[in-house]
């Protein structure tokens, strides 16, 4: 994408909220009623695995470690976004910017000692950018992940980095909170609908100042669609996703509150069996060990953690300190995002991905 259309990209992230929120003012009859998230779903296969319109925001997250011949350990991570705008949804105009689409990419190479990232915006319209129902199908222009007879393919065409990576399933969905209906707060709307997909083996290529490697490693997917993800108290969250060695996967997070409390917190574990274990807030612990302070916003990070659940005493431990993303030029915020490495009394038994929103700014979606 050339700098032009970057710009063009850029301003309407900042410019199109205000101008729809002005259309919204003008024509308050007009304002869509967005579906609730309310326990007793049953979520349905692979239907559930594509877009769900009449919810305002959604999102297909993947995130992984790649290795790859005479390199070290890559972490990866590509998201996609879609989130309804405030515009009037009686316009038939095939222009008319009922949904916008974002994605982010992102490479953590230590050799380098940095981070890799890119980012895209748009309105899903005139077959440009979308995401399809019925199955995983979200795309921005030659960035896309789609659904396949065995898992999905995803392919990222940005300007610092290139993937190509088939994503193949290993393990069933692991459904988050109650059967899919995951709290986010003491609030029961503070909710979303939210499954994973641990374990996929992941096949491929990257491409780093054009040279081309060929990649292997596994990966981690996490789907949730929300109307109302946070409480209005909280500020942010911390989040651990770690397929386990032994086959097993967890999944831990904690909400924090304006001054940096812990607000909520959940989680589920399934075990190599495939045993599932859903846990409450009050079981869950999460210690910062080790921060640090990033030398271009200065803000400081907790990237280093003790996360104690259930029997389980982990250490998270990132693969380098300096994964943060600058993402203001389409979801408005600055967030650190990485590859983790679980360990537990000294042994490696995990690896992951750690996300720490909400430190920068108070997070607003």
């Amino acid at each position: 994408m050339n700098a032009t259309r970057r710009r063009i990209l850029a301003w309407l992230a900042s410019a199109a909220p205000a101008a729809m929120a002005g259309a919204h003012a003008a024509a308050p009859s007009s304002a869509p009623r967005y579906a609730a998230v309310m326990p007793g779903y049953r979520m349905r296969f692979p239907h559930d695995e594509g877009s769900h319109p009449a919810f305002r925001t959604e999102w297909w997250y993947v995130t992984g470690w790649l290795d790859a011949a005479k390199r070290d350990p890559l972490g990866f991570q590509i998201t996609f976004f879609r989130a309804h705008g405030e515009v009037d949804h009686r316009n038939p105009s095939a222009f008319t910017a009922r949904e916008i689409v974002i994605a982010h990419a992102a490479l953590s190479d230590r050799t380098r000692g940095r981070l890799l990232h890119d980012q895209k915006i748009a309105r899903a319209a005139l077959g440009l950018a979308g995401a399809e129902q019925g199955r995983t199908r979200v795309w921005i222009d030659d960035w896309a992940l789609v659904q396949q007879p065995k898992g999905y393919r995803a392919t990222i065409a940005g300007a610092q980095l290139g993937l190509d990576l088939t994503l193949t399933a290993t393990q069933p969905p692991l459904l988050q909170g109650d059967d899919g209906f995951s709290r986010k707060g003491p609030r029961p709307e503070s909710a979303s609908y939210y499954y994973s997909i641990p374990h996929l083996r992941v096949s491929g290529a990257i491409v780093q100042s054009q040279a081309r490697s060929n990649v292997s490693g596994l990966a981690w997917l996490d789907h949730e669609w929300s109307s109302s993800y946070m409480d209005e108290r909280a500020s942010g969250w911390d989040w651990i996703g770690v397929n386990l060695d032994d086959g097993g996967a967890l999944m831990l997070f904690q909400m924090r509150d304006r001054r940096g409390g812990r607000f909520w917190a959940g989680g589920a574990h399934r075990a190599r069996d495939g045993e599932r274990r859903v846990f409450s807030p009050r079981e869950i612990t999460f210690t910062p060990t080790r921060t640090w302070r990033s030398p271009r916003t200065g803000t400081e990070y907790p990237v280093a953690w003790r996360a104690a659940v259930a029997g389980l005493d982990l250490t998270i431990e990132p693969l380098f300190e300096d994964q943060e993303h600058d993402t203001r030029a389409s979801v408005g915020t600055i967030y650190w995002e990485g590859a983790v490495t679980a360990l537990a009394r000294g042994k490696r038994v995990g690896r992951g991905y750690l996300e720490l929103t909400g430190y920068w700014r108070p997070m607003r979606l």
